[in-house]
C-alpha cells in the first residue's frame, strides 16, 4: 500500500514492479491473443488512466482495451497466472476511486457500445461501455428511458451504471439498477461464462461453480436465521444504499444464479465482468411542473420534504444558502437568488405526468400543498421547457461552481449521505456543524431529498500531511454523525470504492461485514480483481494513493477531473481526451516539482506533441459539458505557440496581413493538385503532399496539407457583387466559401454563396456583398494553430471592415460558415480598444439564424425531399443554433435526422487536411449510423465539415442552403 504523501510513480516498461511481471512482459503474455494496437504500455497512455473523477491516483501496468469475452478470459487467465490485479473501467467518472489501479486496467469504454432496444421499447439490451444518454436516445422513440438517472448520465457508461448500483435525481430506490435489471451476461474470474436469461442459466452456474453456489445458499440461509441481521437489511434498502455488497439479494432471491447476479450489481467490479446487460425500462414522463421553492433556513427546507412527496412529487433536490449562492451569478439564474437571507435554503421540485389530466391533478395538489408551506416568495411553477431548464440548471451547476472557485491545488470532494427523512432537517443543521468545525466554510450541502440523499461538497487539498489528517478526521465526525447518530447509510449512490471501505464494517456490523468478505473469498479467492475496494482490512485506506494536483496553466488549473468533457471529444477513440491531456500535463509537472529522474519526463514530453496537441481539434465541445466550463483547446494553442519558430510565426503574420495572396496561392494549389491528379493518376497527390510535409516540418516544423480525397475544386471566376442602398444585411462569404468550390461529387448548380443570393432574392430580402471582401479572415485558422499574433491581426482587419461594411453597424452582417461566425463572435479580447469599440456595435449573425429569422418566412418552398440527414458543427451548437438548422430542414423536407452519434467533425478548420486520420476517427459512430438508413440528401452548415463527413461517410454532404436554393427552386 502506498504511503499517504508518497505519489505513484511511473515506471518504464522495462522496469520491475511490484508483481513482478513489467509493462513489456505484459505485452508479450497478451499479444498471443490481444491485438498489440489495443495493449496501451507507453507511460502517456497509462498515465491517461491513471486518474478517475475521485481524489485517488494509481498509475497501471498496462492498459488493455479488449473487443470480445474470449479476450475477456484470457485477461483474466493472465492476471491468475502472474498474480497482477484487473481493474475493469467503463467511464471513469466514479467518485470513490474504484475505477483506478496499479495493475492490468480493462478499458471497455472503447469497444463496448452496443444498444438494442427490444419488446417494443420494455427492454434494452446494453454493453458496458454505451452511455447512459444513449441508452435513452435510443428509448426516446417508445416514450421510454432507462431507471436510474445520475447527474452524470451524459458521460458515464452503463458498466459504471450497473456495477455501482446508480440511481439518481427522479429514479429513487424502486427504478435503480438492482430493480430494473432483467438479466446479465458476466464472467467470473475462473473464466466461467453464464447468460442469466438462458433457461438452464442456474443449474449451469451450479455445475461449473458448485463452491460459490454451495457458499451463496450458505449466506443466504445464515441471514435467514438471524433475524436482527435479516430486519436490518430490509431496513436500510428501502432507502439508498451502497455501502458494501447488495445484501438484499440473499433476501430477495432463492436461486443461486439470481442471488448473484444482483449482487454484480452494485459490486463495484470485483465479482464479475458485466459483458451485457438488459434492463427492463420506465416511461419517460412527458408533462412536467417545476417550481423552485424558497424557504428561509435548511431547517424548514428539510421539514417540507415529506408534504411534497406525499403531494406526489418526482423530484425533491434541496439547496443550502451556499449552494444557491455558488450558481446565483450564472447567466440565467433568477435575481431573486442574489436578496435572499444567508439563512436561505431552497428545494427543487418537479412533478411529472403522462397525460394533460394528470398534470392538472398534481398541479392542483401541489398549489394546496405549498400554501401550508413557509416559503420566503410565492411559489411559481411552471410547464416550459426553457425556463425548467434554467431551473435545472441552478441545481446542476453547484458541484462545478464550487470546482470552479476552489484554490489552486485543491480538488471538489463531492460525498453522499443516506439519513432519515424525518429526521432531515436535524441532520443537515448537524453536518453543516461539521464543515465549521473541520475549517470547510465553503463547503455547500445539497441532495435527493425525497430519499434522504445529502450530497455534499467540500475543497480539500492534499499536498501536506496536516492537510490529510484535517480530512481523516473530518470523515471520523462523518461516519460518527452519519452511522452512530442517525443509522444512515455513508454511500447512497456513488458507491463504496476506497473512500468507505475502511467504515463498511462500522456501518453494517461484524455479521453483514463478515458476509461480505466470504462472498469476495469465494468469487475472487486471489483477490484480485479491483481489490481494495468495498472490502479492505485497512483502516487507513480512503487516505492512501491519494491524487495530490499540482498547480499547472490557468486555463486547465480548475479541472476536477470529472470526465464529463470525454464524450463529446473528437480524439477520444484515437489518442488522448480532454481530462487525459490534463492528467498527462499535471503529471508532467509533478514530475518536475519533484524532481524525479529526467528520463520519466522525457517519456512524456516525447509522446505529448502528436498525442495532446496536433490530435487537439480545438473545437470546444469540451467547455460545453465541463463543469467548470475549461476549454482545453486553449491550452492546446498555447503549447503549439510556444512549438512555432520564429521564422513560422513571422510567415503566419505575413499571410494574415496580405490574406488576398494565400486565397490566390489556395485556389492555384487546388487547381494544380486536380490537374496532376488527372495527369498523373490518384496516387500521385498523396505522395507528393506527404514528401512536402517531410520537408516542412523539417525546415518550418510545421506539418502540411495532405490530399485525401475527395478534394473540392477551386472556387472559380469573381466574387459576385450586389451593392443595394436598401439592403437588410450585409453579405461576408466566409474565406472557405471564396477558396473551395463544388466536390467532385457535387453538382455544378448552385455554390454556397449563390444559393445564398437565391434564396434571398425569392424571399425579397436584399443583401450587399461588399465589393473587398476578398483578403478578409476570420482568424481561426491562424489561432487554432496558435499564431496569436496573426490571429489578431486577421480580426481586427475584419472587425473595422464589418464596421465600414455594416454602416457602423447598422445592417447585421450574415455570413455563411459556423466556425467562422464563432470565431468572430469570441473575438473581442484579441481587438484593439477603438477596435472594440465598434465590434460592440455590430450585430454579427451566422447564415442559420438569418435564413431561419429573416428568409426562410417569406420564401415559398416548392418541393421537399424525403429524407435528410444533418450534422449540425461544433460551432453551431455552441452557438445555440442547431434547433434553427433543424428547423430549416424540416422546412424542406419530410424527414430530418440528426444521427445519435453526431459529434465534432474534427476537421476543425483545416486540421483535417493535416492529420485525416483524426477526422475518420471522430465520424466513426456517426457514420456507422447513417449506413443503417439511406438519406435524400446529406448538409451541415461548413464547407471543411461537409468534406469531411463526406470522406468519413461516403456521402456527399453539401450546405443546408443549397438544400433550400433547391427546395425553393420555382
Amino acid at each position: 500500500m502506498a504511503t499517504t504523501l508518497e505519489p505513484a510513480s511511473l515506471a518504464s516498461p522495462t522496469s520491475e514492479t511490484a508483481y513482478g511481471v513489467n509493462a513489456e512482459a505484459i505485452l508479450r503474455g497478451l499479444a498471443q491473443v490481444i491485438d498489440p494496437a489495443r495493449i496501451l504500455i507507453r507511460p502517456i497512455e497509462r498515465i491517461a488512466f491513471a486518474s478517475d473523477a475521485s481524489f485517488y491516483r494509481l498509475i497501471p501496468e498496462a492498459v488493455v482495451q479488449p473487443r470480445t469475452i474470449g479476450e475477456i478470459k484470457h485477461l483474466f487467465s493472465f492476471s491468475h497466472e502472474h498474480q497482477i490485479p484487473l481493474c475493469f473501467r467503463a467511464g471513469g467518472t466514479s467518485l470513490s476511486g474504484q475505477a483506478i489501479t496499479d495493475g492490468i486496467l480493462v478499458d471497455v469504454g472503447r469497444h463496448w457500445r452496443n444498444v438494442r432496444v427490444e419488446q417494443n421499447g420494455k427492454t434494452i439490451r446494453v454493453q458496458p461501455g454505451l452511455i447512459g444518454q444513449h441508452a435513452n436516445d435510443a428509448l426516446r422513440l417508445y416514450s421510454r428511458k432507462i431507471g436510474p438517472d445520475p447527474a452524470s448520465i451524459a458521460s458515464c457508461r452503463l458498466g459504471g451504471i450497473l456495477a455501482n448500483n446508480s440511481s439518481g435525481m427522479c429514479c429513487g430506490v424502486a427504478q435503480n439498477a438492482y430493480h430494473t435489471i432483467s438479466s446479465l451476461t458476466f464472467v467470473l474470474p475462473s473464466g466461467t461464462e453464464i447468460d442469466t436469461a438462458a433457461p438452464n442459466a442456474d443449474a449451469l452456474l451450479r455445475s461449473q461453480e458448485p463452491e460459490l453456489c454451495a457458499t451463496l445458499l450458505e449466506l443466504k440461509a445464515e441471514i435467514e436465521s438471524n433475524p436482527t441481521l435479516s430486519a436490518r437489511i430490509r431496513q436500510k434498502y428501502k432507502t439508498k444504499n451502497t455501502t458494501g455488497y447488495s445484501l438484499n439479494a440473499f433476501i430477495d432471491f432463492d436461486r443461486p444464479i439470481d442471488i448473484f447476479s444482483h449482487l454484480i450489481i452494485g459490486s463495484e467490479g470485483t465479482l464479475a465482468f458485466i459483458a451485457e446487460g438488459v434492463l427492463n425500462t420506465v416511461p419517460d414522463f412527458p408533462l412536467k411542473s417545476t417550481a423552485l421553492l424558497l424557504f428561509p433556513d435548511l431547517y424548514a427546507a428539510c421539514s417540507s420534504i415529506g408534504a411534497l412527496a406525499q403531494a406526489g412529487a418526482a423530484a425533491l433536490e434541496l439547496m443550502d444558502r451556499p449552494s444557491l449562492r455558488s450558481v446565483q451569478d450564472q447567466a440565467g439564474v433568477s435575481p431573486l437568488l442574489k436578496t435572499l437571507p444567508d439563512s436561505a435554503a431552497g428545494v427543487l421540485v418537479e412533478f411529472q405526468a403522462a397525460n394533460p389530466t394528470q398534470q392538472r391533478e398534481y398541479e392542483a395538489i401541489a398549489a394546496e400543498t405549498v400554501t401550508r408551506l413557509p416559503l420566503l416568495h410565492p411559489a411559481e411553477f411552471t410547464s416550459n421547457p426553457v425556463e425548467q431548464a434554467k431551473l435545472w440548471k441552478v441545481r446542476k451547476g453547484m458541484i462545478p461552481s464550487v470546482g470552479a472557485v476552489r484554490a489552486s491545488g485543491t480538488t471538489a470532494i463531492i460525498e453522499d449521505v443516506t439519513l432519515p427523512v424525518d429526521r432531515l432537517a436535524d441532520a443537515a443543521t448537524d453536518l453543516s456543524a461539521l464543515f465549521h468545525k473541520h475549517g470547510y466554510d465553503d463547503a455547500i450541502i445539497f441532495g435527493h431529498a425525497k430519499d434522504g440523499n445529502l450530497h455534499f461538497v467540500i475543497t480539500q487539498g492534499f499536498n501536506s500531511a496536516r492537510e490529510i489528517e484535517r480530512y481523516r478526521l473530518f470523515m471520523d465526525d462523518v461516519v460518527a454523525l452519519v452511522v452512530g447518530k442517525y443509522d444512515g447509510a455513508l454511500k447512497a449512490e456513488h458507491g463504496t470504492g476506497r473512500n468507505m471501505a475502511p467504515f463498511v464494517e462500522t456501518e453494517w456490523g461484524t455479521d453483514a461485514y463478515r458476509i461480505m468478505q466470504r462472498l469476495k473469498a469465494v468469487t475472487d479467492p486471489h483477490n484480485l480483481l479491483n481489490p481494495g475496494v468495498i472490502v479492505n482490512s485497512d483502516p487507513l485506506a480512503h487516505v492512501s494513493n491519494l491524487k495530490d494536483l499540482p498547480v499547472v496553466e490557468s486555463e486547465v488549473d480548475k479541472c476536477i477531473e470529472c470526465g464529463f468533457c470525454e464524450h463529446n471529444c473528437p480524439s477520444r477513440d484515437i489518442t488522448l481526451t480532454p481530462r487525459q491531456r490534463i492528467v498527462v500535463r499535471r503529471e508532467m509537472q509533478r514530475l518536475q516539482n519533484t524532481h524525479a529522474p529526467q528520463s520519466q519526463y522525457t517519456a512524456l514530453d516525447r509522446d505529448f506533441p502528436y498525442m495532446a496537441l496536433d490530435t487537439c481539434a480545438t473545437d470546444g465541445l469540451c467547455a460545453v459539458d465541463c463543469p467548470v466550463s475549461i476549454d482545453t483547446g486553449k491550452l492546446t494553442k498555447r503549447f503549439r505557440a510556444l512549438r512555432h519558430s520564429s521564422t513560422a510565426n513571422r510567415i503566419a503574420e505575413f499571410m494574415a496581413t496580405h490574406f488576398t495572396l494565400a486565397e490566390v496561392s489556395a485556389r492555384l494549389a487546388l487547381s494544380a493538385g486536380h490537374i496532376i491528379e488527372r495527369v498523373l493518376g490518384a496516387h500521385a497527390m498523396p505522395a507528393l503532399t506527404k514528401r512536402m510535409d517531410r520537408i516542412s516540418r523539417r525546415l518550418f516544423d510545421e506539418p502540411f496539407w495532405q490530399w485525401v480525397g475527395p478534394m473540392p475544386k477551386p472556387r472559380k471566376g469573381p466574387l459576385p457583387k450586389h451593392q443595394d442602398i436598401a439592403s437588410e444585411a450585409v453579405y461576408f462569404p466566409a474565406c472557405i466559401s471564396r477558396i473551395f468550390g463544388n466536390l467532385p461529387s457535387e453538382s455544378a448548380e448552385a455554390s454556397t454563396m449563390q444559393a445564398l443570393l437565391n434564396i434571398a432574392e425569392r424571399a425579397q430580402v436584399k443583401l450587399t456583398i461588399p465589393g473587398d471582401a476578398t483578403g478578409h479572415c476570420c482568424g481561426v485558422p491562424f489561432s487554432s494553430k496558435g499564431f496569436d499574433a496573426a490571429h489578431d491581426a486577421s480580426v481586427n482587419h475584419t472587425i473595422e471592415s464589418f464596421y465600414r461594411w455594416s454602416d457602423s453597424g447598422r445592417l447585421p452582417i450574415v455570413l455563411d460558415t459556423s466556425p467562422c461566425t464563432y470565431g468572430l463572435r469570441s473575438c473581442r479580447e484579441h481587438l484593439t480598444a477603438a477596435n472594440q469599440q465598434k465590434f460592440d456595435k455590430l450585430r454579427i449573425l451566422d447564415s442559420v439564424e438569418f435564413v431561419q429569422a429573416t428568409i426562410l418566412p417569406r420564401l415559398p418552398i416548392h418541393r421537399k425531399l424525403a429524407s435528410v440527414a444533418l450534422h449540425p458543427v461544433c460551432s453551431a451548437t455552441k452557438l445555440g443554433i442547431a434547433p434553427k438548422l433543424v428547423a430549416i430542414a424540416q422546412a424542406c423536407s419530410t424527414e430530418v435526422v440528426v444521427p445519435h452519434g453526431a459529434g465534432c467533425c474534427a476537421f476543425a478548420g483545416d486540421r483535417g487536411f493535416l492529420h485525416p486520420e483524426l477526422t475518420a476517427s471522430a465520424t466513426q459512430i456517426e457514420a456507422r449510423e447513417l449506413d443503417l438508413q439511406p438519406h435524400d440528401g446529406y448538409y451541415s452548415s461548413s464547407r471543411t465539415c461537409e468534406i469531411g463527413m463526406t470522406r468519413a461517410t461516403g456521402h456527399t454532404y453539401s450546405s443546408y442552403l443549397q438544400l433550400l436554393e433547391m427546395a425553393s427552386r420555382p
